[in-house]
């Protein structure tokens, strides 16, 4: 069974209105990818990894299509990652391992 680490952010929108975003990340701990699903498409969006400490490993530009992002982790060592994905219509961060 893959483990599945589902995250809620809300967004407070021009008009006032509060809206919940759902995101799933797997599979966590992850071998060779991590899944992101439930982004809003954008282009451009700026996807950044970081160990524990800070130090950046992965720094891409991507298009967010089909609201979902496949990002190859293969060569990061086994730990603790934070991955950041920044676009005009969404900020999310989260925590994954790789093992």
């Amino acid at each position: 069974m893959k483990n599945i680490l589902t995250i809620f952010i809300f967004i407070t929108l021009s008009t006032g209105k509060i809206e919940a975003q759902e995101i799933k990340i797997f599979p966590n701990p992850a071998t060779n990818v991590i899944n992101v699903l439930g982004l809003k498409n954008d282009l451009n969006a700026v996807i950044r990894i970081t160990d524990s400490y800070g130090t950046q490993f992965i720094y891409h530009k991507w298009d967010i299509r089909r609201n979902a992002l496949n990002i190859p982790v293969i060569k990061l060592e086994k730990g603790l990652y934070m991955i950041t994905i920044q676009s005009e219509l969404q900020n999310v961060k989260a925590k994954f391992y790789k093992k």
